[in-house]
């Protein structure tokens, strides 16, 4: 990079961080996400706004081309690695098994329906959803279907905390179907982008089926295993906190760089190999935090910001795909996250706020629409109507459970200490 591509690269993560930051504390005293305010200042800084007024800025700071674009994107990847990484380590083995049947039956139906609905609609009217997608209609169906079904574990869990809900019988039911769905819909996922680069055959769709459920029983099983007897030594010998961190992300790249090497997206192995890390006994809270904060505080408010430079989002907007794309998101989750908890022998209105609970959407499906918008699966009006829906849903689910639970609801439930992370899943 020359003198003046390096002024400018640090004049734009100077700018990223702090806009995001102030951002999302603004949106957060209105009682949302921290991650809106980001997604906010990533579309004042992109083509939307500061790219329309004044696209010499953008061009030679917010960019996406050239040795800065090229850096940033370097950013992003890792970021949203880790990001990922960070989630799987809230998924709890432990309580999924605990729950039980319920559970598994809320988990079950609530990613059934809205995966059927989902392909559905994709299939049937895949060429209404925009005219720059993959041109693949099959892929496109099973990202619809992934897309509808996938929950965000993170911001479930901190909507539940903030509600004094999450150690309630109702809070760890909602909790152990949403660590599944993550589970399952980020398999089906990796399996959609890697039928993607292996071809939709049906050799190429079986091995990158298997590889993936391999990885998966591999990780979760010796894995797992390992890392739980290697970090006490860890401990004793390493310094910490820094010890633990260094080893923790040094797993993380290391599971996504083979995952990537065997044509499964690298975001698939960080996630694993978080939920073996964050299932390890050996991994005390204070560790998870920084963890968490060292994550969600610096590398996640770089990844939301970035994806406002990277298409116009007024431009882009289209009313019908949007309200369609809300709709049947949270139809089709209400409906199947709700029959299912029914089904598990909860009364009705128990399995109305499973539904509601389980309808929250977040970081991680931006980060899903965006790695289909990356792969080519989606057009940008799409990826446009999804990052809307993930705001709508994640909003609408603090108060509708309130209101499930106690009767009550206020618009905007506390979201104290709420990171880009927690906000979407």
């Amino acid at each position: 990079m020359t003198h003046d591509q390096l002024i400018y690269l640090f004049l734009c993560l100077s700018v990223m961080l702090l806009s995001g930051r102030l951002l999302g504390e603004f949106f957060r005293k209105l009682r949302m996400p921290l991650v809106v305010g980001e997604l906010v200042a990533g579309i004042i800084l992109g083509p939307t706004i500061l790219g329309h007024y004044y696209p010499y800025l953008t061009e030679h700071i917010f960019t996406t081309k050239g040795n800065i674009g090229l850096v940033l994107q370097g950013i992003t990847s890792m970021s949203v690695v880790m990001l990922l990484f960070a989630a799987g380590m809230e998924v709890e083995l432990a309580i999924i098994r605990q729950q039980g049947k319920t559970a598994l039956k809320a988990s079950f139906v609530g990613l059934i329906i809205p995966l059927v609905l989902g392909f559905f609609v994709g299939r049937e009217f895949y060429h209404w959803f925009g005219e720059n997608n993959s041109g693949n209609i099959l892929v496109f169906s099973l990202f619809m279907g992934t897309a509808m079904a996938i929950s965000a574990l993170p911001i479930i869990a901190r909507t539940l905390m903030d509600l004094n809900l999450f150690k309630t019988k109702i809070g760890m039911i909602i909790i152990a179907a949403a660590m599944l769905d993550d589970l399952v819909g980020w398999i089906l996922f990796s399996v959609v982008l890697g039928m993607m680069n292996t071809g939709v055959g049906s050799w190429g769709f079986l091995y990158t089926l298997g590889f993936t459920v391999l990885f998966t029983l591999l990780m979760l099983t010796g894995g797992r295993f390992i890392i739980n007897k290697f970090l006490p030594w860890a401990k004793r010998k390493l310094s910490w906190p820094g010890g633990i961190l260094a080893i923790s992300l040094g797993f993380a790249f290391l599971g996504a760089a083979f995952t990537e090497k065997i044509g499964i997206h690298a975001i698939f192995g960080a996630f694993i190999v978080g939920i073996a890390f964050g299932d390890s006994v050996h991994l005390n809270e204070k560790t998870r935090d920084i963890i968490h904060q060292f994550i969600t505080n610096i590398f996640a408010p770089l990844f939301f910001v970035s994806i406002g430079f990277k298409i116009n989002f007024v431009a882009n907007f289209d009313l019908s795909i949007t309200l369609v794309v809300i709709v049947l998101a949270i139809v089709s989750k209400l409906l199947g996250a709700g029959l299912g908890a029914l089904w598990g022998g909860l009364k009705l209105k128990e399995a109305m706020a499973v539904g509601f609970g389980m309808n929250a959407r977040g970081a991680m499906e931006i980060v899903l629409g965006l790695l289909a918008l990356q792969a080519g699966v989606i057009s940008e009006q799409l990826f446009v109507a999804i990052v809307i829906m993930a705001v709508v849903t994640s909003v609408m689910a603090g108060p509708m459970l309130q209101y499930l639970i106690t009767g009550e609801m206020k618009v905007g439930v506390s979201l104290k200490e709420i990171n880009p992370l927690s906000t979407d899943d």
